[in-house]
């Protein structure tokens, strides 16, 4: 388990690429790769890095993060994986109509997203 503290050192060198393949495969089939790919960074520099084991960008880093936590957070709130996934995916009028998915490529959107979960575990939206 990491502390917050040493994640940040961790994105700020920058994650292997493997992590990438890591979440690719926890989140597929409900995500598509093609969609991790787009939230994370350019699905030709990201098949580089991975061919090549080379680390991600420190930007790539911190949205394959956030990515991760978003989704653990949506399966703690929702009880299990499928329904996590699935939920990520769907329009959500919390969210002005948007997937939680496409928000997640800015930290302002993440929040909204996080927000929307507290809400869901705490009965205050259905």
């Amino acid at each position: 388990m990491h502390t917050d503290i040493e994640l940040a050192a961790e994105i700020a060198q920058g994650l292997p690429s493997g992590s990438l393949t890591h979440l690719v495969e926890e989140l597929h089939p409900a995500l598509s790769p093609q969609l991790i790919y787009a939230l994370v960074g350019s699905d030709r520099a990201l098949d580089l890095k991975q061919r090549n084991r080379e680390r991600l960008s420190p930007s790539e880093s911190d949205r394959l993060a956030r990515l991760a936590r978003i989704a653990v957070r949506a399966e703690e709130a929702l009880g299990d994986r499928d329904t996590a996934y699935r939920w990520l995916g769907t329009h959500n009028r919390a969210l002005e109509g948007r997937q939680p998915l496409e928000l997640l490529g800015t930290d302002a959107g993440a929040t909204e997203v996080q927000e929307v979960l507290v809400r869901i575990e705490h009965g205050v939206y259905g």
